[in-house]
């Protein structure tokens, strides 16, 4: 075994949080992605970075657990390997691990395992700036959404996303200027670089990684899940899936079905929009491709969506899919109700949702001679039928 030289980089890897946002019963970094955890993957792409002291900072009791996993995956970097027991903040765990550093360490990296598909580069750009001359370093990414200011369920004003930046982790900082704002701390921030700014310090930016997303909810799960044991290159074969939605009539507004606004016609109850064509086609290609259903992606629990028409549901699912490696082939879908008349607006209802979908969909209404609560008039249902292909 060849000798390895003391690094003057330290990464400490933090692995302490409950999740109970991601609502899988064990703390977030111990749920599995694939036949490995959260943490193993995120240990497999900071060994894979430049070299560095790793400190994981596990929950009591997940201490052995942690350095299990770090030596099956460090190589000849294992010596390199120490876990340490967090404390019940993100401030305490990181502090925990910043006693484990080692005294010839000049540069300390925070990561948080639950970004545990951070590419390697994402570390070097990190280091690299701070070989550079910056006391603190974080990969940013710009936002892409439109954002808006609310007060409670009302717009106030459209907010300037061009002066804004989506934090990533690893940060990176001068052993000495964490070591001293940590040691001064008197209150917790919503991460390390707030922190340090708040003693003064200014912190720069490198170029993240879409990868480098947070594991926070069910939703994210499914994405990491799907990137880390995509669709078998050789599965060719399509595959089908089923979707089902049903909507009262009763809401506030006008009714959005299909798509479209329909004017004199008593709106539906729902979350969103209420328009159950639409998302009884999300639910039929998450189906599909195995990815869930529209609860899990598109939940109450989401405040982006309430009020959300066809078009975002339809367009957030596609790139769901594109994520993941399929391509929608085509849907039908067929609604039940005695109102609206969607057949005189067929045409329009199928041009809208093919265009947000980006593949053709099919229309079709149907009543239930007077049977049910469709049949009276109490709503509205609809089953759609997807079929996916690996892209």
């Amino acid at each position: 075994m060849s000798l390895i030289p003391v690094p003057r980089v330290a990464v400490i890897v933090v692995a302490a949080g409950a999740g109970t946002r991601l609502g899988q019963g064990a703390p977030k970094a111990f749920v599995g992605l694939d036949a490995h955890t959260i943490l193993r993957h995120a240990l497999r792409h900071v060994f894979a970075a430049p070299i560095a002291q790793v400190v994981i900072v596990a929950p009591e009791g997940r201490v052995g657990e942690a350095l299990t996993d770090a030596r099956e995956e460090a190589g000849e970097r294992v010596e390199l390997v120490s876990a340490v027991a967090g404390g019940a903040t993100r401030q305490e765990s990181v502090t925990a691990g910043l006693h484990a550093v080692w005294p010839d360490v000049e540069m300390v990296l925070v990561h948080d395992a639950a970004r545990a598909l951070t590419p390697p580069a994402v570390f070097a750009r990190v280091i690299e700036a701070l070989q550079a001359g910056a006391d603190a370093v974080i990969p940013a990414l710009p936002v892409v959404d439109t954002l808006k200011r609310v007060d409670g369920s009302t717009v106030v004003a459209a907010v300037d996303r061009s002066v804004l930046a989506g934090a990533q982790t690893p940060q990176g900082f001068r052993r000495t200027v964490l070591d001293a704002a940590y040691a001064s701390a008197d209150r917790d921030h919503t991460d390390d670089a707030a922190l340090v700014q708040g003693h003064g310090h200014t912190v720069r930016t490198v170029a993240g990684d879409d990868l480098a997303f947070k594991i926070t909810t069910a939703a994210d799960l499914e994405r990491a899940r799907a990137i880390v044991s995509p669709a078998p290159a050789a599965a060719s074969i399509p595959r089908t899936g089923v979707g089902t939605d049903v909507h009262a009539f009763g809401g506030e507004g006008t009714l959005w079905l299909a798509g479209i606004e329909w004017p004199g016609e008593a709106p539906l109850q729902g979350h969103s929009d209420g328009d159950a064509i639409a998302h009884a086609i999300v639910d039929a290609v998450l189906a599909a491709a195995g990815l869930g259903d529209i609860g899990t992606h598109f939940g109450t629990d989401k405040p982006e969506y309430a009020g959300a028409h066809a078009d975002a549901f339809l367009r957030r699912t596609r790139e769901i899919l594109a994520d993941a490696g399929w391509r929608i082939g085509n849907v039908s879908v067929q609604v039940q109700a005695r109102r609206p008349r969607v057949s005189a607006r067929r045409h329009e209802a199928e041009a809208v949702l093919s265009a947000a979908l980006g593949a053709p969909v099919s229309v079709s209404a149907t009543t239930t001679d007077g049977l049910g609560f469709t049949g009276t008039g109490e709503g509205v249902a609809a089953f759609a039928v997807a079929l996916v292909l690996p892209a």
